[in-house]
């Protein structure tokens, strides 16, 4: 499809998108126009995107570059060798392209700043105080990634990402991004992940939480919370036995340790959707 038409296609879907609420009061103290941050966010200031890396990340005009915080967008190879680009890759860029490029844009910072590439961890608005991330989210064309340094309004981002994934927008169409069994988790190791079932058992073991999907917990699908993580939970009022015999669905990158297992590091990445 040309550039053109693709462009007024996301910018009607864009339109066409429920809005959901960020669900958190604003803080004023901007400048005169400018549009108010969600609470608990700091201005990172303001300035143009002038490229697109991919589905989340860009470049500003000030020579910053920038990874959307708390999602992450369908990969490209971006020069890896040997690296095949996710499903929907192209179009995620597109679309972060008709939000951003050539926009005056403002950044916010809600944790961590800077990540190990030196790139700019931050929520980005538009000039009307349109979320980007949200957007996106939206759009389905990007899904929840969050970290323990970096938490703000991941609960308005899952809230977002439901919503599409519910209507079946974007990725959440393709069989690639869909949410996994406990048992096909196993095909899948090596992938970032959204894997959702019953909590079978829960064991503490030397302070570390395991969350048990199986009979087996030497080879089913695990959870697993270590000692430090722990205290971002109880910070929280969530106990380990708040989760058994729950229905909840985790999210994470799918490793092989006694089996397909995610460690969680905040509670964000596990979700209680059923009794």
């Amino acid at each position: 499809m040309p550039a053109q038409p693709l462009r007024r296609t996301f910018l009607a879907l864009a339109l066409a998108v429920p809005i959901v609420g960020l669900g958190a009061p604003f803080q004023s103290g901007r400048a005169a126009g400018e549009p108010p941050l969600p609470a608990g966010l700091s201005d990172g200031g303001t300035a143009s995107a002038v490229e697109i890396v991919d589905g989340d990340t860009i470049v500003l005009d000030d020579g910053r570059q920038v990874r959307l915080v708390g999602i992450q967008a369908p990969k490209l190879p971006l020069g890896r060798a040997g690296f095949k680009a996710w499903p929907l890759a192209e179009k995620a860029k597109q679309a972060l392209s008709v939000l951003t490029l050539g926009q005056r844009l403002t950044l916010a910072y809600g944790g961590r700043r800077i990540d190990r590439h030196g790139r700019a961890l931050a929520q980005l608005f538009d000039a009307e105080g349109g979320w980007i991330q949200g957007k996106l989210l939206s759009l389905g064309m990007a899904r929840v990634y969050s970290f323990a340094d970096n938490r703000a309004l991941v609960p308005e981002m899952l809230a977002r990402e439901s919503e599409a994934r519910v209507a079946r927008r974007g990725i959440w169409a393709h069989p690639f991004y869909a949410v996994r069994t406990p048992e096909q988790a196993v095909r899948h190791i090596g992938g970032f992940e959204l894997v959702e079932g019953r909590v079978r058992e829960v064991a503490v073991v030397r302070g570390r939480v395991y969350l048990n999907f199986g009979d087996d917990w030497r080879e089913d699908f695990t959870v697993t919370v270590s000692p430090k993580a722990r205290r971002q939970f109880e910070a929280e009022n969530i106990q380990p036995d708040d989760y058994r015999r729950r229905i909840v669905r985790a999210r994470g990158w799918l490793k092989s340790f006694n089996g397909p297992m995610i460690e969680a590091t905040h509670p964000e990445q596990i979700e209680v959707i059923g009794p």
